[in-house]
């Protein structure tokens, strides 16, 4: 994941194990990009062309003056639907997709919210904003449930207006973040998942955030829960045609996304655990070919969790929607 990630402040990078390049370097932050076209943070929500390549926030780089800014990156407000991962899987859910990430995974299935392809589509909305929206989606109604996605929802500090908002009329509210930068209002998720990203996606843990996330969360009695998506070698072991099982030192292997996910659970014993099939296919525009596909590697991935006594207390799960609508965007 990072490599010199900072808690609560401070420039925050993520390192490609490759050796390639920060995130950051490829272009300016859409959040600095806010504070430099409106740094009162007020005013009507405007589309920022400033997203290019990978992210980052500099949230040093503010002024102590500056007003706490409102508004928020919105890339998406869609629903309702089923939540398709984790440990709220099979809820129905209203989705803010947020824009801008510090990392850049290899099979990242929203590149969308950081690789500057949705750049024109980004708009600042006030949290009263988002709430009309979600209850235009709902019907008039006000959301029971919303999930608060990215990129990475927890560059965004400004992001406690919008829960608080939502909390006030009961709506659960659920997200889900990669566990390498805190933000305070994490003590106020409903359900938070920590998604700390396997050696497949190119990216590097700072298994020293990760542990000082969970350890305030923990202390703060709030329970998270841990995911790790277990990925293959491009397209699958059935590929090798020979029946072989991939190797272990294989870059990429599920075998080595497991190991890397039973090194998480070893950290965080007391923490849940939810182990999750990954997706290699994100151009398949067949959602019945992606699904034969997507149920094969399930059925592997449970087989090796099953095959291995390590794992005690661990829930495998599929990626629902894309066995649902398969790569389709907004569902």
């Amino acid at each position: 994941m990072f490599s010199g990630g900072m808690i609560g402040s401070g420039t925050v990078y993520a390192e490609r194990q490759d050796g390639g390049h920060k995130a950051g370097e490829a272009g300016q932050g859409i959040v600095d990009e806010a504070v430099r076209q409106d740094p009162r943070g007020i005013g009507e929500a405007r589309r920022i062309g400033g997203m290019g390549g990978m992210m980052h926030t500099a949230e040093s780089s503010m002024s102590p003056a500056a007003p706490r800014r409102t508004r928020i990156p919105v890339l998406e407000v869609f629903g309702p639907t089923v939540q398709g991962e984790g440990m709220v899987i099979g809820v129905k859910t209203m989705f803010v997709r947020t824009a801008g990430c510090d990392y850049s995974c290899s099979w990242c299935d929203s590149a969308f919210t950081w690789d500057g392809s949705a750049k024109d589509d980004i708009e600042w909305l006030e949290p009263e904003t988002v709430l009309e929206q979600l209850r235009d989606l709902s019907g008039g109604e006000w959301p029971g449930h919303v999930t608060l996605s990215g990129g990475n929802p927890a560059l965004l500090p400004q992001l406690g207006g919008l829960i608080s908002l939502l909390q006030s009329g009961g709506t659960v509210v659920a997200l889900e973040t990669q566990g390498s930068r805190w933000q305070d209002w994490f003590l106020n998720v409903d359900e938070l998942t920590l998604s700390p990203k396997p050696p497949s996606s190119g990216m590097k843990t700072d298994w020293t955030a990760l542990e000082r996330i969970v350890a305030r969360l923990m202390e703060a009695g709030r329970t998270p829960s841990l995911k790790v998506v277990v990925m293959e070698p491009a397209g699958g072991r059935e590929a090798a045609g020979d029946g072989k099982k991939a190797e272990p030192d294989e870059p990429g292997s599920a075998d080595e996304d497991l190991e890397f996910a039973m090194e998480v659970h070893s950290r965080f014993p007391a923490v849940p655990m939810f182990l999750q099939a990954g997706n290699d296919r994100l151009e398949e525009p067949d959602a019945a070919a992606l699904r034969e596909h997507l149920a094969a590697r399930y059925e592997r991935l449970v087989d090796s969790v099953m095959a291995d006594a390590r794992w005690r207390r661990v829930r495998v799960l599929p990626q629902l929607h894309a066995w649902l609508w398969g790569n389709k965007r907004g569902v």
